[in-house]
């Protein structure tokens, strides 16, 4: 989803009322305390965002000041927007969650973990959303692909296969969205019984290629090949813009909620 370019085209300079209302979003919302937990480059465009809505960064975490991130400090936000690496996500989520602190965690690859996170949740009556992406334009695809995977549930003679290209420094490949995408098509597509980071060997694997290449936010593109013709469905991120907003919508979401949601329901999808 090319946020700058809908700016642009619509004449807002940030994503406010108008933006919102092209996907049937509620934008009424009060001023956020926030802690920003990963100060990199998704960090500070989150935080950007923030600002242009009105919202204020109260703690900023990154790796050179672990040891700001105290119960003391975690107190002054209302929610905590995280983004670290698969190694601290989830120390950096209990700890949010155990000082009552809701949490829009967008780190992946700890996700064989998560049943820990919300049960913590559930324990300190506290809100978490965990999402492999936080694009509106990406968790549009997932519903799209959901509804492709159903109708080609049926169609043997195609063969499907996935492929993500992101920037070098991204740590977890697959990516959390080609997981995700790789799920919902075993889902509906029974021939497939698991996903490979690679290449297949067999007709029952889905197949993830991953690509890193400088720069590219992000592309994901699933295809349905057969001897006659090709179906493909393809996401191009051109910025980052687009998943700091739907962080940031998700917190303004999570306010005064209790439990586990996705972006599904931040949404309205």
């Amino acid at each position: 989803m090319d946020w700058s370019l809908t700016l642009a085209r619509t004449g807002v300079q940030h994503p406010g009322k108008h933006l919102l209302n092209i996907f049937n979003i509620n934008y009424n919302y009060s001023k956020m305390n926030i802690a920003l937990i990963g100060y990199g480059k998704m960090g500070k465009a989150i935080h950007e965002i923030a600002k242009q809505r009105g919202h204020e960064a109260v703690l900023i975490i990154d790796a050179d000041n672990l040891h700001d991130l105290t119960a003391e400090n975690i107190s002054k936000a209302d929610v905590a927007i995280e983004f670290t690496s698969p190694h601290t996500a989830l120390a950096n989520v209990l700890f949010c969650l155990q000082h009552q602190t809701p949490v829009v965690c967008g780190s992946t690859g700890w996700l064989e973990k998560l049943d820990e996170a919300k049960h913590v949740a559930a324990q300190n009556k506290t809100g978490l959303i965990v999402a492999s992406n936080f694009s509106v334009g990406v968790n549009i695809f997932f519903e799209v692909n959901k509804r492709l995977a159903q109708l080609m549930s049926q169609q043997d003679s195609y063969d499907v296969t996935l492929k993500e290209i992101h920037h070098t420094a991204k740590k977890d490949a697959p990516s959390g969205t080609a997981i995700t995408l790789a799920e919902q098509v075993l889902d509906a597509v029974e021939r497939k019984t698991k996903w490979v980071n690679d290449a297949a060997v067999n007709s029952a694997e889905l197949s993830i290629i991953s690509e890193r290449i400088d720069p590219a936010p992000g592309t994901h593109h699933v295809k349905y090949s057969s001897a006659v013709d090709d179906i493909e469905i393809i996401h191009t991120a051109h910025n980052r813009s687009g998943f700091a907003l739907g962080a940031v919508l998700a917190g303004e979401f999570l306010i005064g909620k209790s439990g586990f949601f996705g972006m599904k329901e931040v949404l309205n999808l």
